[in-house]
């Protein structure tokens, strides 16, 4: 089975989420390389700088400093190409209007409920 992406940027504060969610894609081959950054600023700074240059990104929610959806705001104002970047945002929360928010958002391909899983996965390399 071929790797589905090159290089996957995690974006999440909790340590513990990254881990597990870490080693979900390690264990389904789902990008050669994986990067995790905590800080939702530090990961805008690594492509700003060109640092990392993700095909995929998963993205958290709710996080202190800068939450999802702001980041998604400061990345709007990056001049990089965005085109072939997927964006999936992870969430353990059922909040209807985060549910609306991705949903109405041009970078966010799918929300998905933490913890992610190797079936959720599967079913977005389908």
């Amino acid at each position: 089975m071929s790797i589905p992406y090159k290089i996957c940027l995690l974006i999440d504060d909790n340590y513990i989420d990254n881990f597990v969610t870490r080693k979900v894609l390690e264990a389904s081959n789902f990008a050669e390389t994986i990067i995790v950054r905590q800080s939702p600023t530090e990961a805008i700074d690594s492509l700003r700088s060109g640092i990392v240059k993700p095909d995929v990104i998963f993205l958290d929610i709710r996080m202190p400093t800068m939450d999802g959806f702001e980041f998604l705001q400061e990345y709007d104002l990056l001049e990089i190409d965005k085109e072939n970047i997927k964006i999936f945002m992870l969430s353990s929360s059922l909040d209807p209007t985060d549910m609306q928010q991705s949903a109405d958002n041009k970078y966010i391909t799918q929300l998905i409920h933490k913890p992610l899983t190797t079936k959720a996965l599967e079913e977005l390399s389908a």
